[in-house]
């Protein structure tokens, strides 16, 4: 993919190189961080990725997506679609209970922007009518009076985009930010009704995520154009509300879909490691992409290495490009190849068919290449059907023979998760994830009629 912002020296910028190793180090030693890439000045200094994962990949952002739905909102009240204190039900009145109560007639765009609408549980987001639902849900509190992280509301910034402008959200910034900015192909996940997630689903790479926190830091001006109006991202990442009591970085309040920061920084953020942290003191982004459990880990990082390095050095003079500092990679668990085969089949599994055989993982009919001690990149689709939900479908296989158990890690390369399958010589199946929102069990049970024949050790 080419580069959306220049390279330069880390010591151009005021920062020693060291500073950027110490800083990927920190956050190789985070179970697991996918790519970084640390911008200063308008300028990438260095960036890092970790094996199996690739920089050109679209990446699943999660909620770092009602980020990207904030600009939209932005753009379209600054063309005059509608208002930041217009009335929901004014708005979206074909989705509107017929009878709608006090509270839903005081919801207004605002209220979903800072997730303030009074609500005290989320509606479920999968089947129906997303929209329809949310606002059919009870409002506990006034709107503007208790805040909860809310991403249903969020999708109804995007059926308010969709409504006033006549296209979908992903159609709507494509000539207005992402062509401008340089992405390529970004997708959006949409829901049953056609409307684009908002609060979740959008996929792109971790060049395009640093060049939209650059695009934040310059608020909104982007090659001498102004892609969104300057007010709106004043408006959009200062603090609008106080969110829940504590001293952690989810505590510092919250803006128009943004995270208020310590040090003056604020971020967009998203499930399982997807961040741009944006430091407007020290004009620097931080866009990382990762799989992991504890968020605040990777934040905890920047202050701690990345931030007290910050000047700590006189600019250097021009010359040379960004530090890409290697590293080791993600671990491929070791086990053994064996000749022969094994065959199963399951009922009710999200994967219902296995045959493991020499070097290879056949999974309902993918064949994947499946070596121990080496990650082998293969294509395995999403499959809603019978319970396969990621996303893209590119995926990096690890996986061999221990003992009477065979284990393969599947890293699904466009999505934060991992996925662990594991299965006896009995036809016992266990498959579980690092992260997810349904913890890390997903299924158990045994085969059918598990056929074995194994007869060999091919290698080690």
């Amino acid at each position: 993919m080419t580069d959306l912002l220049p390279r330069s020296t880390p010591e151009q910028q005021s920062i020693p190189a060291t500073a950027i190793e110490s800083f990927v180090a920190a956050l190789g030693r985070i179970a697991h961080v996918h790519t970084v890439t640390v911008v200063r000045h308008g300028h990438v200094v260095g960036q890092a990725t970790w094996a199996p994962y690739e920089r050109d990949d679209q990446t699943a952002m999660y909620s770092v997506s009602k980020s990207f739905t904030s600009m939209a909102a932005g753009i379209a009240i600054g063309e005059g679609r509608f208002g930041l204190d217009d009335r929901v039900i004014d708005l979206l009145p074909a989705v509107t209970p017929d009878a709608p109560s006090d509270h839903l007639t005081q919801l207004r765009v605002r209220h979903l922007l800072t997730m303030t609408t009074g609500h005290t549980s989320e509606a479920e987001l999968w089947d129906g009518d997303w929209a329809r639902d949310t606002l059919a849900a009870e409002l506990v509190h006034a709107p503007g009076t208790h805040w909860m992280y809310n991403t249903p509301a969020t999708h109804l910034l995007s059926l308010i985009v969709q409504t006033r402008t006549g296209e979908r959200l992903l159609d709507y910034l494509r000539p207005r930010l992402f062509e401008p900015l340089g992405f390529v192909d970004p997708t959006w996940l949409q829901s049953p009704t056609g409307v684009d997630a908002g609060g979740f689903g959008l996929s792109i790479r971790p060049e395009e995520l640093a060049a939209f926190g650059q695009l934040l830091l310059q608020r909104g001006t982007w090659k001498g154009r102004q892609l969104v109006p300057a007010e709106w991202i004043d408006e959009a990442t200062r603090r609008q509300v106080a969110n829940d009591p504590g001293e952690s970085d989810w505590n510092q309040g919250y803006g128009f879909q943004f995270w208020r920061c310590h040090h003056g920084a604020y971020r967009g953020d998203g499930a399982f490691g997807q961040y741009v942290v944006v430091m407007p003191e020290q004009d620097v982004v931080v866009a990382i992409t990762g799989g992991l459990p504890d968020m605040q880990l990777p934040l905890d990082a920047v202050w701690a290495e990345l931030l007290p390095a910050l000047d700590s050095v006189p600019a250097a003079p021009a010359g040379g490009g960004a530090v890409v500092v290697p590293t080791t990679g993600i671990p491929a668990p070791e086990g053994e190849v064996r000749a022969g085969e094994v065959l199963l089949e399951f009922d009710d599994a999200p994967l219902r068919r296995l045959r493991i055989a020499s070097g290879v993982l056949d999974v309902d009919g993918y064949e994947l290449r499946c070596l121990p001690g080496q990650w082998s990149v293969s294509t395995f689709p999403a499959d809603p059907a019978v319970g396969r939900l990621w996303y893209g479908d590119r995926v990096a296989v690890v996986g061999g023979w221990n003992g009477a158990l065979f284990t393969a890690d599947l890293r699904l390369l466009q999505d934060a998760r991992t996925l662990r399958i594991q299965v006896d010589r009995d036809g016992h199946m266990r498959i579980t994830q690092d992260v997810g929102f349904e913890g890390t069990e997903l299924w158990e049970g045994d085969a059918r009629q598990p056929v074995v024949a194994h007869q060999s050790v091919v290698s080690p």
